[in-house]
């Protein structure tokens, strides 16, 4: 498969008064086309820091980082920006919606700092992709937590990304919730869409293929996952199952 991401003795540090703090320290791995992959370890553990720079909102201190075949370890704050629209979507704990606006419009928002024509068109697609083609009108606030996760899933897809990253997506949803969520990163994923989850949650990890474990900056395990847990079938088996409303319309598949 072709390659996605590829570091190679990838180091972040940081400047505390008279400290520096090794965020990641020499990492060296490749995430794939194709692939779901959970990225986990302690608080401090690099973890996040390694997100930041894989998804183009930092820049390492040394090393190489290749994004889609691009050398992009050295770029400026532009150049970043252009990756990050051109390549990367991002679902984030919070959500990040914008209150006042329409789950439509803030779908729309990454197509229109790509210039995209027929946003409005491209956006309600996306919409409907993750199961809220009757809610697009609808505010934020009228939508629930698992809702509003799906329009945020909807942004981070709009712009057919190469690859997805999520921090802690399911951190504020209960339980069932949760399982729809990653449902619906399933179903992306089995659609061919690589997948990145930062989370601290092992049942969450194991729902992905691969697991990368960070500990003081170094990756310490990265093994694929046997036991995969298939959201489907947890739904399934959860009281008042059929009670969901907005399951992946191809779930069979996830």
């Amino acid at each position: 498969m072709k390659p996605i991401i590829e570091v190679r003795d990838l180091a972040k540090d940081y400047t505390m008064g008279d400290m520096i703090v090794h965020a990641l320290r020499d990492v060296s791995l490749t995430i794939s086309e194709g692939e779901f992959v959970a990225v986990m370890g302690p608080s401090g553990s690099g973890k996040s820091t390694f997100m930041n720079v894989v998804g183009c909102l930092d820049r390492p201190t040394r090393g190489q980082f290749l994004l889609h075949g691009q050398d992009v370890a050295n770029m400026n704050d532009n150049e970043l920006a252009d990756i990050r629209n051109k390549y990367i979507g991002f679902v984030f704990q919070q959500f990040n919606l914008l209150p006042r606006t329409s789950a439509l419009k803030n779908v729309e928002l990454p197509l229109i700092y790509a210039g995209t024509r027929n946003r409005h068109e491209v956006a309600a697609k996306a919409l409907e992709r993750v199961g809220l083609g009757q809610r697009m009108h609808h505010k934020p606030n009228e939508l629930s937590g698992g809702q509003q996760q799906r329009v945020a899933i909807a942004r981070a897809i709009v712009t057919d990304p190469v690859v997805i990253f999520g921090d802690e997506p399911t951190g504020n949803l209960d339980s069932r919730t949760s399982e729809e969520i990653m449902a619906l990163f399933q179903e992306l994923n089995e659609q061919g869409k690589t997948i990145v989850l930062v989370t601290h949650e092992e049942e969450i990890a194991h729902h992905c293929k691969r697991i990368v474990r960070f500990r003081d900056g170094r990756v310490v395990n990265d093994d694929p996952v046997h036991d995969r847990i298939r959201a489907t079938d947890v739904l399934a088996s959860m009281p008042d199952a059929d009670a969901v409303e907005y399951a992946p319309k191809t779930a069979a598949h996830a």
